[in-house]
């Protein structure tokens, strides 16, 4: 006759082995985490006829960026633009304007990336004839006034002209600063003509 406790023994240890490797699989699972989706860069906004304009604390118009054809990309919340201008305006001095084949604008507006035949007018004032700086491409921070491009630069004021590699620029300042292998020629306001 046999035992029934040493037949039921064997069945009880497979169940439980069993019972603990269900368990131990369900306690892995659960730290895992799932697998990201695929990244895309892909458009979910298009603009026609973009305008955007960003205004101080005073109420007035600091910079305005327009472009006839806008995308927004939802993985990194950028735009991109064709045919960009951006004109910055301070009070009593004329207007700054940046243009470009291409722009590229971050999240929140903090920095504009333009490429593609760069040209960057400052109006004339009474004081000095307008300027016009030529380059391939210029990364602008709009928020503090500056800009800055590490390529050639070629700038002309009336008849004076000099050229560089990497530049600077302060709005707030009104200053163009070139920053290695710089040349050109000067042409005094006060020179005979």
């Amino acid at each position: 006759m046999k035992h029934w406790p040493s037949q039921a023994f064997p069945i009880i240890l497979l169940a439980f082995l069993a019972g603990l490797s269900f368990w131990l699989q369900k306690s892995v699972d659960r730290n895992e985490l799932p697998a990201p989706a695929e990244v895309r860069h892909t458009p979910d906004a298009i603009a026609e006829n973009f305008s955007a304009r960003r205004f101080d604390e005073n109420g007035q118009i600091k910079f305005r960026l327009v472009a006839p054809y806008m995308e927004h990309f939802p993985d990194d919340d950028s735009s991109e633009l064709r045919a960009p201008t951006l004109i910055a305006y301070r009070p009593d001095t004329p207007p700054v304007t940046i243009s470009g084949r291409n722009a590229k604008v971050t999240a929140k507006g903090e920095v504009v990336y333009l490429w593609g035949d760069v040209v960057v007018n400052r109006a004339a004032s009474p004081e000095r004839p307008a300027l016009t700086a030529i380059m391939p491409d210029l990364v602008v921070h709009p928020n503090e006034s500056t800009a800055f491009t590490n390529s050639a630069v070629e700038i002309t004021q009336g008849k004076s002209w000099i050229k560089g590699v990497g530049m600077k620029i302060d709005n707030e300042a009104s200053t163009f600063e070139l920053q290695s292998q710089v040349t050109g020629l000067y042409y005094s306001s006060k020179a005979p003509q």
